[in-house]
């Protein structure tokens, strides 16, 4: 075989792998048109947490769909319940004092006790988060919250309960791309750590905690009763669908809507008003009907999970806060 023959094999070859990388990204990226899907009503988000007025542009969403999009950025500061408390201040103080965790599915009042008996809790004698006088140690600055709430926690706060104020956080601005109609893809899409989307009041709906790099330093994060607690990147954020934040679209026999996905899909609450739960979920929490088209419904509190994954391809959430360094 001559080198043009050879050449030509070769090119011939690398043009039947490019074709077949191309059809697998298509397939991968493909829209399934052949779910009703519902736009998303804008004008359910609280005015008064917008930082401008709602519009409509032209974007390309994570999968690559060129799509319309709505550009909601908000100040995400509920307006309808007080955020925390977190942390208890003594080993016996009542739950009134402090907020919730969560393992196995179960959700566990963060009282004086239970901090005082998390040894027994974990299995681990490691875990000590108060002192000797009976009060808990806890990140009470700024910079002590910025230590504690990373992945790599600083030593000096391993054994605390850490919570950060809002008060930390009040500049941050987030905006979200959302598209106007969702576009239902024939694959899910993973959850990264950006976020999942935000309910009415602007709060953003947030990935699982990361519940092994706090465990693993001994810390604990909780909750306040309505699911979220602040970090240094978003400020305030849910982790669970409590039931504390706006609700629209209560109709008889479902649940009512939270907020939207960053796929453009309804979040709606689990339970009924009969405390009845759908049982055709997918993976991602979803499911479709006649009226709603498809849409999630939010998981337990316990589960660490709002929803599993997207069924539409998403928009983004991205955070600036307008504090400078001068």
């Amino acid at each position: 075989m001559n080198f043009e023959s050879i050449l030509r094999l070769a090119i011939f070859a690398l043009f039947a792998v490019l074709a077949f990388l191309g059809a697998s990204c298509g397939e991968s990226n493909s829209v399934d048109k052949n779910v009703n899907t519902i736009e998303v009503d804008s004008n359910l988000i609280i005015k008064e947490n917008l930082v401008n007025a709602i519009v409509q542009e032209d974007c390309v969403l994570s999968n690559g769909t060129r799509s319309r999009c709505f550009l909601i950025t908000v100040k995400a500061k509920p307006k309808e319940h007080k955020m925390g408390p977190w942390c208890p201040e003594t080993i016996t103080d009542s739950k009134d004092s402090g907020g919730i965790w969560f393992r196995d599915g179960k959700i566990y009042d963060v009282d004086g006790p239970f901090i005082a008996n998390l040894d027994k809790f974990y299995s681990d004698p490691e875990w000590k988060l108060y002192r000797e006088d009976g009060s808990v140690k806890v990140t009470a600055t700024q910079e002590a919250c910025e230590a504690a709430a990373r992945p790599d926690v600083d030593e000096k706060y391993h054994n605390y309960c850490v919570q950060c104020a809002p008060s930390y956080y009040e500049s941050k601005e987030i905006t979200y791309r959302i598209p106007v109609k969702p576009v239902f893809m024939k694959f899910p899409t993973a959850i990264g750590r950006d976020g999942i989307g935000l309910a009415f009041n602007g709060v953003p709906f947030d990935p699982a905690a990361p519940v092994h790099a706090i465990l693993a330093a001994h810390t604990l994060a909780p909750l306040d009763d309505c699911g979220g607690h602040v970090n240094p990147h978003k400020g305030y954020h849910y982790h669970a669908a409590n039931g504390c934040s706006k609700e629209a679209s209560k109709e008889e026999n479902h649940p009512p809507l939270l907020g939207y996905a960053l796929d453009g899909f309804g979040i709606y609450a689990l339970k009924n008003e009969d405390g009845k739960e759908p049982d055709d979920l997918d993976d991602c929490r979803g499911h479709t009907d006649e009226k709603r088209g498809y849409h999630y419904h939010a998981g337990r509190p316990g589960d660490n999970k709002i929803i599993g994954c997207f069924r539409g391809d998403p928009g983004s959430v991205s955070v600036e806060s307008l504090e400078r360094e001068g």
